[in-house]
């Protein structure tokens, strides 16, 4: 079997997969949500109604049948991807998730930029340096960094730069009241992005740096990188030619790991600061019980965690040639 063979009957394989794990999350997603206590008519329609009008309410969102019809029902709408209509918002749930996504997207992205970036630093350098004292402060700030809540976090950021200081907004996207355009609104949005992206950094750069130590510190007992520093070869082109690489390999499974991670604590940094991602949309349409936009909002989030692993597995094996794709 030729490698290309080998590649397409991978990525089948994981496509079947892929898809059998999203559609057992879709299916658990919404029979959670319609167990869950509540009614979403007396929340649409407050509680001053007649029972009459509550009927014609749940007939016309379909919550009046039972929680299989609804499910089948829901299963043959996604199969042709409709996701249905927002309680909420009162608009088709896409063009909801779609103007919320990219604030999202640009949170997550930085969070991961500067999470990876300020690990392999650190990390890196504690292997490279083989300082005790800065090995021991690194290991120390990345345990405590790793434990602290993102929320707690945030709260600490929030307290010492946006109140305190004054240095950086304490919540929202841009500033209230003010209409930029151009290279300004572009500075704003960055403004505000401080707080929130190094909150949601802070995890995933403590384990990065105690991983990328661990890593290289064990590629540089193997017997090719001591063959090599043995050659006169400086220790800098050992690291960046011979060490880096092979340490890269676990570095990037834990990278790809944990963008879940950093999708799931961004509902908490996202309510915590205003930011107006799909986070903070969630978290506000299960407080309305806005069945569709929550369960929408699931598959999205399930389908980009298991996108990544398998894009993880990709990148792994092409680091090292020695990882097969099954």
């Amino acid at each position: 079997m030729t490698s290309r063979q080998a590649l397409g009957r991978w990525l089948v394989h994981r496509a079947i997969l892929s898809a059998g794990v999203v559609a057992g999350i879709t299916i658990l997603t919404f029979v959670l949500i319609h167990l869950a206590p509540g009614d979403p008519v007396y929340l649409l329609a407050g509680d001053g109604g007649s029972p009459a009008y509550y009927d014609e309410m749940r007939a016309r969102y379909g919550t009046d049948r039972t929680i299989l019809e609804q499910l089948a029902r829901y299963i043959l709408a996604v199969a042709t991807l409709d996701f249905g209509y927002s309680f909420m918002f009162q608009a088709p749930v896409v063009g909801v998730l779609t103007s919320h996504a990219p604030a999202s997207l640009l949170l997550g992205s930085a969070a991961l930029v500067l999470g990876t970036t300020v690990g392999l630093l650190a990390g890196g350098l504690c292997a490279i340096t083989r300082s005790r004292a800065l090995d021991g402060v690194v290991r120390s700030v990345a345990s405590m960094l790793y434990a602290a809540p993102v929320f707690w976090t945030g709260q600490v950021l929030i307290l010492l730069l946006a109140v305190g200081a004054g240095v950086f907004p304490a919540g929202g996207m841009t500033t209230a009241r003010e209409s930029m355009t151009g290279l300004a609104r572009g500075g704003d949005v960055l403004w505000h992005l401080a707080l929130p992206a190094v909150t949601l950094s802070l995890p995933l750069a403590a384990v990065i740096a105690r991983v990328t130590r661990a890593a290289m510190l064990e590629v540089m007992l193997e017997p090719f990188v001591l063959a090599t520093s043995a050659r006169g070869i400086t220790r800098l082109r050992i690291v960046i030619r011979h060490v880096g690489p092979n340490a890269m390999v676990p570095v990037a499974t834990l990278i790809g790991q944990h963008v879940g991670n950093i999708a799931a604590g961004a509902a908490l940094v996202e309510a915590l600061f205003g930011w107006p991602g799909l986070g903070y949309l969630v978290l506000h349409a299960s407080l309305h019980r806005d069945y569709p936009l929550v369960t929408a909002a699931f598959i999205g989030i399930s389908a980009s965690v298991v996108f990544f692993n398998a894009l993880t597995d990709a990148v792994c094996a092409w680091l090292d040639p020695r990882i097969r794709l099954t």
